[in-house]
């Protein structure tokens, strides 16, 4: 996908189709221990996932890649079994600081599929929204692995 300007920031959307129900799709995304078997770089791993997932709730992800360590934390805005998530998107450990961001995940129902469709709002730049797609491209290919096997 192409990044796109918008006034504040770079939106990207990245969309992809996963073999599997929308209920077993959103399982993958919130619960912890089936969460760390695929988010993440594509040679690295996700250590520790701790997710409150209700509006007003938090999650902090730690992660590992040969490039170092880094987390991801945030919070919960919107929270929609099993149709959509909207949350923080916060850096910690990174080489360079990357502000604040915003995510928003739809999971729509695709005859015997999911299609995720992940809108990554408020990008500082355009090769924040590359660093982001690489990650996100990285981490769909795995859930759909993850999934196509059960």
């Amino acid at each position: 996908m192409t990044p796109a300007p918008t006034t504040r920031g770079t939106t990207l959307q990245v969309k992809r189709t996963i073999p599997a129900s929308r209920d077993a799709v959103f399982h993958a995304w919130t619960e912890p221990d089936v969460f760390r078997q695929w988010f993440g770089a594509p040679d690295g791993s996700t250590l520790h996932a701790d997710m409150d997932v209700r509006v007003g709730g938090h999650y902090r992800i730690d992660m590992e890649s040969p490039a170092g360590t880094g987390s991801l934390f945030g919070e919960y805005l919107e929270v929609k079994r099993p149709e959509r998530l909207v949350y923080s998107f916060c850096w910690d450990g990174l080489p360079v600081a990357i502000p604040e961001t915003q995510v928003t995940v739809d999971f729509l129902e695709r005859e015997n599929a999911t299609e995720v469709v992940i809108t990554h709002e408020r990008q500082p730049s355009r090769s924040v929204a590359e660093f982001h797609e690489w990650g996100w491209d990285g981490s769909l290919e795995r859930l759909a692995e993850l999934l196509g096997r059960r």
